[in-house]
């Protein structure tokens, strides 16, 4: 999947290094829920189980060669989120330095036109903290609803319950 300036592919482990680079900084990781990095080989641990799927990819800057965020979709998470039957999860993120590019939209609207052509999917369910606006603007410009809120409990590196709004599509 791929549109001038980007990619969406499987991740390698390759990758590690720019993951790390990327994933390790404070202000990205917490406004998706997860904490920061730590190391490139947790960066590596992480697309060798979280991200080695068929629902999960790298997006990469097609200028550099480098992934710089990561998209995808699969069951829903442990965090609170009202799904319906079969109803998957999808989730994104990109690295500071790309903020307020458009890629964000520009790799969820590439998903979003391969789970229409190649899955059954009829529904799609995501959300976003409260304090991060940005990512649900990504989603409503790709069609998703406000449903609601809700709130997950970030207590592992975090301390608090924090609000979510949820947005659903359908297909």
């Amino acid at each position: 999947m791929e549109t001038d300036r980007i990619l969406l592919r499987p991740w390698r482990e390759s990758d590690a290094e720019a993951l790390f680079k990327y994933a390790s900084d404070p202000d990205v990781g917490p406004r998706a829920g997860w904490p920061p990095h730590k190391s490139v080989e947790e960066s590596l641990e992480i697309i060798r189980t979280v991200f080695h799927n068929d629902t999960n990819w790298a997006i990469e800057l097609k200028a550099t060669g480098e992934a710089i965020g990561a998209i995808g979709y699969g069951p829903s998470c442990d965090c609170n989120l009202p799904t319906r039957e079969g109803e998957p999860l999808c989730g994104y993120w990109i690295a500071k330095p790309y903020w307020n590019q458009g890629i964000c939209t520009e790799a969820l609207r590439l998903m979003l036109d391969h789970i229409r052509k190649a899955t059954e999917i009829k529904s799609l369910i995501s959300g976003h903290f409260i304090d991060n606006p940005a990512s649900g603007r990504v989603m409503e410009k790709c069609g998703f609803v406000p449903t609601g809120e809700t709130c997950i409990d970030e207590s592992q590196y975090q301390g608090k319950d924090r609000p979510i709004r949820v947005l659903r599509l359908i297909l």
